[in-house]
Formats: C-alpha cells, structure tokens, sequence
C-alpha cells in the first residue's frame, strides 16, 4: 500500500447516527442491537457524513473520530481514482424499521437542488417483510399535472400509485423523480446520494410530537415527479459474478453487490469499499489482525488498502463507486 504517512488505513467499523421517526419501530434495537435511549429506532445512518449527523469510527487508533474528519486526512487516496471529482462524499447508506407506513413523497435530480448539492436516487434491499407488504413506486398509469394536484388535496392520491408486493430479498431501483413510500411491516437496507433532500406530498394525515401535521412540499413535488409508471429498470440487475458476489445495481453515484459467504475482497485504489452486514456473522481477516462483524454492523475500507479475507456465514451488501 501506497499510503502517506498523515494516516493509517485499515478497515473501520462504524458507529451509527439514529433517528426516532414517528413511523418507525424497535427492530433495529431489537434485531440488529442498535443500542439507543431513543423510544423508537427508525433508521440507523450506518456511514453518513451528513452535517450533524456523521456516523464515527468505532475502533482502532480512530475510534470516536467522525468519518468526514478521517476522510479529510487524505480525501484523494481514501475515496479512490473514482471521486476524484466529486466535492463530497458521495453516499449516505442506512437501515430502516417501517413499522407504519412511510409518507408518500419524491427527491430531486442533480439539476434541481441548488448550491452545488446533490439529488437523490436510491436504492432499497428488503432484509425482511411482514406477509402481505408492499412499496409505492410510481403511478398506475401516466396522470396530468392536473390531475396529480387535483388527488393531492382531495386525498385521493394513493387511487393511481403503483403499489408492489414485497418480500426478503427484493432489490428496488428508485431514480430521482420517482414518487414512492416504504410500506409497514418492512426492514430496508438504502443506499443513495448523500443526500436528505425529501419533498413530501402524502402523510396519512399524521401529526408531530406536538400535534400539527407534518409539512408537505407540494410545489417543489410537483416541478419534479415524473408521474408516469415506473421504468423498466427499476429491478435488481441479479448480475452473478463470482465469489458469491451478486450486482445488484450498478449507476454513476453507486455500484452495490450482494455478498454471500464471500471469501475474498479486493478494495482497489479506484474506491472505497463499505461492507453492510445484514444478516449472520463473521470476521474481516487482514495484515494478521482480524475483525469480528455481526449482523447490523457496517464497515468502511479505504480505498487502495488491497486483499482482505473473510470468514463466517453472513449475507453483506458491498457498495463503491465504479466508472
């Protein structure tokens, strides 16, 4: 490894950032042992640099550093040759508990957001549904702007969104524009573009903590939802290449593959790795150290850092960025 000396480089285990959202509820305590006061858990920001919200290193010579701190000590070597033009951090990956339903809502392209931010396309890995769960993605059929305005505010707009049965193991493709919501009874793995930009046009009529509804976005909705249809691709690619290592999907913010029993791992200099494990457990064998992972923990790998192996039987979600 080709590392300078104002950092070391070895794979982090990260500290999570939760949220307590009024749909949400305790599996991710409960199953995934996300330890919090919080009454509910309803995501767990697993590798986030987000303002305010950046998840932390949680061993090693960092531990207890933001992840955006480790980053800035080297942003060229520890992001790779794949960001090299991007001004941040490009994903923010989370787990998310949908005990009730999620409001119906959109998030904007690139194009849309201001001062340099970024939109947000996503991507959804059930890891477990309740029988009879499904999302919202897109519409029915094709609807006017009229229409679409005409359904928000007589409440009749869940009668032309394209509702899908879900189940453990589904992949979801959700490209900015497109209208959606996570039903209840759903555990998610996201990963998306680091961003938490969410125009809201559906909320079940719920109210805050203090009892006034929730805030919609009705107008920045309207200049960005696509209300047709979802595209074709908005299934896994189901890709099978090798080593247990599925593409799942595969654009130009992010690149994710689901990890069977993986035995090797080769993190180039082109991009970061990170490591979401979602089901079993195992360990990270590197430079003869090793590190224990279960289900629920995330790890993020450097860039450039090279061959790691790995031992246990777990399912992990691998995601970096490829050109």
């Amino acid at each position: 490894m080709d590392y300078s000396s104002d950092f070391k480089a070895y794979p982090l285990l990260m500290e999570p950032v939760l949220k307590d959202y009024i749909w949400g509820g305790n599996r991710l305590s409960e199953v995934f042992g996300k330890k919090s006061d919080l009454e509910k858990v309803a995501e767990s920001w697993e590798v986030s640099t987000q303002n305010g919200n950046q998840s932390r290193i949680a061993n090693g010579e960092y531990e207890g550093m933001p992840l955006d701190e480790y980053i800035a000590l080297n942003r060229e070597k520890i992001l790779g040759k794949n960001c090299a033009q991007m001004t941040e951090f490009p994903v923010l990956i989370k787990l998310i508990d949908a005990k009730d339903n999620l409001s119906v809502q959109v998030h904007p392209n690139d194009e849309y957001v201001e001062n340099g931010q970024s939109g947000k396309t996503e991507m959804w890995y059930v890891v477990d549904a309740e029988p009879d769960a499904s999302i919202i993605l897109g519409f029915s059929r094709e609807i006017t702007k009229d229409e679409f305005i005409r359904r928000i505010k007589n409440n009749t707009l869940l009668e032309v969104l394209n509702k899908i049965p879900v189940k453990k193991g589904d992949v979801f493709y959700v490209k900015a524009g497109t209208l959606h919501a996570i039903g209840k009874g759903i555990l998610i793995a996201e990963i998306q573009q680091n961003s938490d930009i969410t125009y809201r046009v559906f909320d079940y009529g719920r109210t805050d903590k203090n009892g006034n509804p929730r805030e919609l976005h009705i107008n920045d909705a309207l200049e960005v939802t696509k209300r047709t249809p979802p595209e074709d691709d908005y299934k896994s690619l189901n890709l099978t290449c090798g080593d247990g290592e599925t593409l799942l999907v595969k654009n130009r913010y992010f690149c994710v593959y689901k990890c069977v029993d993986t035995k090797t791992i080769n993190v180039t200099d082109e991009s970061f790795c990170v490591l979401l494990f979602i089901d079993g457990d195992g360990e990270l064998l590197y430079e003869g150290k090793q590190l224990k992972v279960r289900r629920g923990d995330s790890v993020f790998i450097p860039a450039g850092f090279g061959k790691i192996n790995l031992e246990g039987n777990f399912t992990a979600l691998k995601t970096t960025i490829e050109n």
